[in-house]
């Protein structure tokens, strides 16, 4: 299946299910998902996967194990290209719209103190602070996981404290369901994004291996 963009019934099936998130909302509009949503998104996937490597899938049912809210589905489909451990580039649609982005999402293990360590040093930390001066100046949304007060033993004056504040650290643009959406420009404006946040993705990777 080639890519064609994501028709009005991706957003219509994502309104319906925020509105009664519920296995019977599911089980009735389960072809919408599969039609609208989940067809479509694979075949973005393969349009991207020459590039970026294989595109991923998130399952649409949440883990309410030990949630709070025990609401059965996500009210999103999102998709991962993995560059290391909770690193990599994502994309997502959902009843607002379209949103593509990358970065590190969720830090893994020893991976932040690896993080404040390469931010705290100048030869490393210099270089991604230039990165998302760029990444800003872009026009992009930084985002993430931060602390309100500063981390600590870091000094009130550090050059990059605001970086050192960070626990997640990614970038992104959100776009409204506009007639684009709904044609293989979608591809296009994911891939520049991407393209546009691969020096994050690249430091990030580069600086932060697993455990």
């Amino acid at each position: 299946m080639s890519f064609s963009g994501f028709p009005d019934d991706a957003f219509v099936f994502y309104e319906g299910l925020e509105a009664d998130n519920s296995k019977a909302y599911w089980t009735g509009h389960r072809h919408l998902y599969e039609e609208a949503v989940k067809a479509p998104m694979v075949a973005l996937g393969e349009e991207l996967e020459a590039e970026f490597g294989r595109v991923h899938l998130f399952r649409p049912n949440r883990d309410v194990r030990f949630a709070k809210d025990k609401s059965p589905y996500k009210t999103h489909q999102g998709a991962y290209v993995a560059t290391g451990e909770a690193i990599g580039y994502y994309v997502q649609v959902d009843a607002a719209g379209l949103y593509a982005g990358a970065g590190l999402y969720t830090a893994q293990g020893g991976q932040l103190a690896r993080y404040r360590e390469a931010v705290d040093e100048e030869l490393s930390g210099s270089p991604l602070e230039k990165i998302m001066d760029g990444v800003r100046a872009a026009g992009y949304a930084v985002e993430g996981d931060r602390l309100k007060t500063r981390p600590r033993g870091v000094p009130e004056d550090h050059p990059r404290l605001d970086l050192l504040r960070h626990r997640s650290l990614h970038a992104g643009r959100r776009f409204e369901p506009e007639a684009w959406v709904h044609t293989p420009e979608v591809a296009d404006r994911v891939r520049a994004i991407w393209r546009d946040l691969t020096p994050l993705v690249e430091w990030l990777t580069a600086h932060l291996p697993a455990d």
